[in-house]
């Protein structure tokens, strides 16, 4: 819901827990103090403030805050006294800034994308809670070592950068699930990572190997859905040979949440063709805002998206809504499904870096293709046993949500749930070297699936 300043100044607005406020403002509008006792989510965000009151902790409940596409060089230092504040928003500003300490300590999600900044502090390590951080589209020529310290760090976006150096160490922690980085100077050359698959060529926004489809023979029509790299809608794509129904990707902007979208483009170049995995008919041209974009096979009629994207309050891990259930059999067939897809992945050398339900299609009989590539990133094989086991958490991850979904009292596979479980634990193992490969984990399920016969 958006509000209005009027209702702000009239004092319609009393008692609210969430403030929604995008009216070109230039100063913090001293009225939402009035609200301190109630307010717990700010959203300013598309406004053009660059500065914030020193008196801001007397919102003395505010847990989130919203402060993307506004003038902000710098982060304010008043964050950190915001003693509830653990979510903070500053996508599309112009922050060059990060002053030490002055992100409050129960930081839990950073949103720093698409800025200015080339460096970060220290003290991003004294951050115990730190969950999620997005800092794709900056100038960041390395990280600092003292993120070892964030040991529940399982989400991190540092795409589009400036880094020199793969973060090596970063693999170490016992959480870290879901790692993009394309983009970034180091990997240059990890687009050809010599496992067999035809060699790509030097990223470019036209790329020989994928087919363009010129704008004007796509016809858009209902938007089937968009995450954070671009908004995907149903189309009929005149090809020539008649018309066909396809799934047009139309890329929101030069860098998104995940990076560029020409990393997106060379990973579907390299995916190939699999059963599990949604690959791209081509890549659109001649669009009239000079966009990017990709044309997909429509997934049949029957197909839906698995899982929802995180809330708020979840933060890293994906919802579910409430009569979602799934048998036995049906979490098998997914889980099955899936790991063949990433499996396939791995095994060309990409890293799909979003391994969510959310990404991830299903139909009634409970087969299940994975998708969206904005976060895929390659690597050389001299790195995929450090790398690899970030991807088979998420894969556990995924399995725990399937199976919290899954009734299993009194059922005739309880074992079979018992040892489900157990593979959960072990592909989410505090110890990233303890983890079974996939080649592993694809022996036992297909095991599991012999004993239903």
């Amino acid at each position: 819901m958006h509000h209005t300043l009027d209702q702000l100044h009239r004092g319609e607005l009393a008692g609210t827990r969430r403030l929604n406020l995008a009216a070109g403002l230039m100063d913090f509008p001293v009225e939402i103090f009035d609200l301190s006792d109630s307010l717990e989510v700010l959203d300013l965000s598309h406004n053009q403030l660059d500065s914030l009151p020193d008196s801001l902790p007397r919102l003395k409940k505010l847990q989130r805050l919203f402060l993307s596409n506004n003038n902000f060089e710098t982060v304010p230092e008043v964050l950190s006294q915001c003693s509830r504040l653990s979510m903070i928003a500053f996508k599309g500003n112009r922050i060059h800034t990060l002053p030490d300490h002055a992100l409050p300590p129960r930081t839990r999600w950073l949103i720093l994308t698409d800025n200015c900044l080339e460096s970060l502090p220290a003290s991003l390590g004294s951050l115990p809670c730190l969950q999620k951080v997005s800092l794709a589209g900056n100038r960041l020529r390395h990280l600092p070592g003292q993120l070892i310290h964030c040991q529940h760090l399982e989400f991190i976006r540092v795409a589009a950068n400036q880094l020199e150096e793969f973060p090596t160490w970063l693999l170490s922690l016992p959480r870290l699930t879901w790692f993009g980085y394309a983009g970034n100077p180091f990997c240059a050359d990890w687009s050809q990572p010599g496992r067999g698959q035809p060699q790509l060529a030097t990223p470019q926004l036209t790329t020989p190997q994928l087919t363009t489809i010129d704008w004007h023979q796509l016809v858009l029509g209902e938007v089937l859905g968009q995450g954070a790299s671009g908004i995907i809608s149903r189309g009929v794509w005149n090809s020539g040979d008649g018309d066909l129904e396809v799934a047009v990707k139309v890329f929101k902007g030069e860098v998104t949440s995940d990076g560029y979208p020409i990393d997106e483009m060379q990973a579907c170049l390299a995916v190939g063709s699999h059963s599990n995995l949604m690959s791209p008919l081509g890549q659109i041209s001649n669009h009239p805002e000079q966009k990017t974009g990709l044309v997909f096979p429509l997934a049949p009629a029957d197909y839906r998206s698995l899982g929802n994207p995180p809330s708020l309050d979840s933060c890293t891990r994906d919802t579910y809504s409430p009569e979602t259930h799934f048998s036995v059999q049906a979490v098998l067939n997914i889980a099955l499904d899936v790991a063949a897809a990433v499996a396939h992945l791995h095994q060309r050398g990409i890293l799909h870096g979003d391994l969510y339900a959310h990404n991830i299609l299903s139909n009634h009989l409970d087969r299940a293709i994975l998708g969206d590539f904005g976060a895929a990133s390659f690597y050389p094989e001299s790195l995929a046993t450090r790398l690899e086991p970030t991807e088979i958490r998420a894969f556990g991850c995924l399995l725990e949500d399937l199976l919290s979904h899954c009734p299993t009292a009194d059922s005739p596979s309880a074992s079979m749930v018992e040892d489900l479980h157990q593979l959960c634990q072990d592909c989410m193992d505090t110890r990233p070297d303890q983890r079974p490969g996939f080649s592993l984990i694809l022996d036992q399920m297909e095991g599991l699936v012999s004993t239903i016969g």
